[in-house]
């Protein structure tokens, strides 16, 4: 770890920016192994020789100072910042040395802002914003503010397991535009819609006098630019790159999908998390490129008037203030691609119009093949209009191993057709040769007639005819049994039965589909008819099973079966195609409410388990309730993030969040399960099922049209709820 004389050394060279300047302080002053004292005279001695900003020399004073009162308060001679929440009256000694020693630092902090007229007071580790979040550790910088670690004493207090969140606090530069507030308050609203499993989750913004923030979900691990600038990287296998590549796209697609550009895409807002996930950070100067009902933003808040570029991963067309496009982001995860794999910059730092200028054009990687080469050479391209198009068609062009198992599949999928082609091949032959092989059969039968006729009527010459040489003729009599046989009429046979029609599911399907207000799913076995499902009280198992009985082919049936309320046929009616299709295809998708009866009272908790199907997915789980109205469990306020990883299985509503009450009987809970995401906006938690099931049919057709329908599938689970036994 560089000394703070090297720090303050880079940043007066200009080799470090101001904010990364503050970002490296926090751990070099923790990590330098000298006392406070010998700090300040470090920094004065640097500061002396080549004076530093006055604002930023008071700053980095008053961290120093920080770390000695924080060593005072507790009570020893290490350099660090110990933070203590007393629960007893056993610590009030302690939690007064500890104001004390607050309020000493707020003297010095006050003294060293009165030095400079107009200081603007910096927060760093240490500071507590709100008197909520304690700064306990820089994370890095982004385009418009610095990222800390931070306890959070409220979640300290109620003894959360997890009282960690991350804090952003804009840096005082954006502080000064008096857009800046207006810009963290788009950044928050903008992670309503942009939850996803690849990107942070964003809780809220707020400030702390004239310092806004905003907080985030904390991450543990790494930003991918640490690694890239880990002394000696080469580059690695594009095997072990993928993964990162796979996160990326995806959450590069699902922001672009609802019309988000990141506009400041780099390796530093991709985070690698120690349980091996992806996440993309720092949307906070992402434009809106179609979203007609926000265009009014533009016209109170420019995020790029912050200027928060990043020239050697921003496009041309960023770099000229052209209006944003999702091939901007194409650019920029194409250079940080290249240097996941290469260990350096596709066009060595340059900003790209500088390259451009320059006509540099970039070697092509030794371990790509040329079809994932030319993906990437079309993701770097300067131009837009022969620029990779899409990040979906970046990533379907670039994943090999994605390529190799469709083409697997498909390689299966060709051999079974053969293999079905051969077998009606030999079908057809077969078929072909049983008429002729029969038609000569009657013929060879219709000659020994002809012969046995003719014998009767001429014995000698039969005998004659039929003579072998060695064996005595045939005598008489025997040609005169043999005309006798002849003469007897032949015995007349009952055919047999007309075989009974096969039983399949396109002969049940119609009649499935002609009970009202239904949601069944049938199977079929020789005879036997499997049917289960929902169906209506009015309607009614007994009218269920006579109809089905009644089905040619039908030898047994088997019903599982269970009843609805009438008012639940609007539901059904909406999503009964899914439902079947969820049990047709072999229950990919389950939903199974706690207990397993479904009879919940008030005041109990409503916990489903939920199972998603084997891809990508995103889940909806909505509450129907018997008031007309619908609570979206997930997403939710709750819950925002609702994507799910293949064969993924979650418990949802354990925490209590949704709890039993009023009115009271048969309710449903509806597991739905969408390729993409179900809606742009996130809902309101509650609404009316009527406006809900509209804007659902609209939606889901949307959806199956563009990613097809056998994609959604949905599942039921009725439950009755009943009040408190008194």
């Amino acid at each position: 770890m560089a000394s703070l004389a090297r720090v303050i050394h880079d940043f007066q060279n200009g080799e470090l920016s101001r904010d990364e300047f503050v970002a490296q302080l926090d751990s070099t002053l923790q990590t330098e192994g000298l006392g406070p004292l010998q700090l300040l005279d470090m920094l004065g001695a640097a500061h002396r020789k080549a004076p530093l900003p006055e604002d930023l020399y008071i700053e980095v004073r008053r961290r120093i100072e920080q770390m000695r009162v924080s060593n005072v308060a507790a009570g020893g001679d290490e350099t660090g910042i110990q933070t203590t929440v007393e629960i007893s009256s056993a610590g009030s000694a302690a939690s007064a040395q500890a104001a004390n020693a607050n309020n000493a630092a707020n003297a010095a902090n006050a003294s060293f802002a009165a030095a400079v007229p107009g200081h603007d007071q910096i927060k760093g580790t240490g500071d507590t914003l709100n008197n909520r979040f304690v700064l306990e550790e820089c994370l890095g910088v982004g385009g418009m503010g610095t990222v800390y670690k931070a306890l959070d004493l409220r979640k300290l207090e109620a003894s959360d397991r997890k009282p960690y969140l991350a804090i952003k606090v804009l840096n005082v530069q954006f502080r000064g535009n008096p857009n800046s507030l207006v810009a963290l308050q788009r950044e928050a609203r903008k992670a309503q819609v942009l939850a996803h499993r690849n990107i942070i989750t964003v809780y809220d913004f707020d400030r702390d006098g004239p310092i806004v923030y905003l907080t985030m979900e904390y991450l543990s691990g790494k930003p991918l630019s640490q690694l890239l600038r880990t002394p000696g990287y080469q580059g690695m296998p594009v095997r072990a790159a993928l993964p990162i590549v796979r996160g990326m796209c995806s959450a590069l697609a699902y922001a672009h999908e609802r019309g988000f550009v990141h506009c400041d895409f780099k390796p530093a807002n991709v985070f690698l998390t120690t349980n091996a996930e992806v996440k993309v950070i720092d949307f906070g100067i992402a434009r809106v490129f179609q979203r007609p009902e926000e265009e009014s933003d533009a016209t109170v808040f420019d995020p790029g008037s912050l200027g928060a570029l990043t020239p050697a991963y921003a496009s041309p067309e960023m770099i000229e203030h052209r209006e944003p496009d999702p091939r901007d982001d194409i650019y920029a995860l194409g250079c940080i691609t290249y240097e996941l794999l290469t260990g350096h910059h596709p066009f060595d730092r340059l900003s790209a119009t500088q390259a451009r200028n320059a006509e540099f054009k970039p070697q092509r990687p030794p371990n790509l093949d040329a079809r994932q080469w030319r993906a990437l050479r079309a993701a770097l391209s300067f131009e837009r209009a022969t620029r990779m198009s899409s990040v979906a068609r970046f990533i379907a062009e670039f994943d090999n191993e994605a390529r190799a198992e469709k083409s697997g599949a498909l390689a299966k999928a060709g051999l079974a057709g053969l293999a079905v082609i051969c077998a009606a091949a030999v079908g057809v032959f077969a078929w072909r040769a049983a008429p002729n092989r029969q038609s000569e059969g009657q013929l060879r039968a219709g000659a020994s007639q002809a012969r046995l006729d003719q014998a009767a009527s001429s014995p000698a010459q039969t005998g004659a005819v039929i003579a072998t040489p060695g064996v005595a003729p045939a005598s008489s009599a025997t040609g005169a049994s043999a005309a006798v046989a002849s003469s007897t009429p032949p015995v007349q046979t009952t055919p047999p039965p007309a075989p009974k029609p096969a039983l399949t599911l396109a002969a049940v399907t119609p009649a499935l589909a002609q009970v009202p207000c239904s949601a069944l799913s049938a199977s079929t076995q020789d005879h036997t008819l499997t049917v289960r499902g929902y169906v209506s009280q009015r309607y009614g198992t007994a009218r269920l099973q006579n109809d089905l009985s009644a089905l040619p082919g039908v030898d047994a049936l088997k019903l599982d079966v269970a009843p609805l309320a009438d008012d639940k046929c609007d539901t059904v009616k909406a999503l009964a195609p899914y439902w079947t299709q969820n049990w047709q295809a072999g229950h990919i998708a389950g939903l199974q409410v706690r207990p397993p009866g479904g009879q919940l009272n008030e005041g109990d908790s409503l916990v489903v388990d939920v199972t998603t199907p084997g891809y990508d997915s995103y889940v909806n789980l909505d509450y129907y309730q018997l008031d007309g109205n619908v609570v979206h469990m997930v997403p939710s306020p709750r819950a925002k993030d609702n994507q799910a990883p293949p064969h993924y299985s979650a418990t949802i509503g354990g925490a209590g969040d949704w709890v039993i009450s009023k009115p009271f009987g048969s309710e449903m809970v509806v597991l739905l399960i969408t390729p993409a995401p179900l809606f742009d906006k996130p809902r309101p938690e509650a609404e009316s099922r009527a406006d809900y099931l509209r804007a659902l049919d609209t939606r889901l057709a949307q959806i199956g049209a563009k990613f097809g329908r056998e994609r959604i599938v949905a599942d039921f689970a009725p439950i009755t709820t009943k009040p408190h036994a008194q």
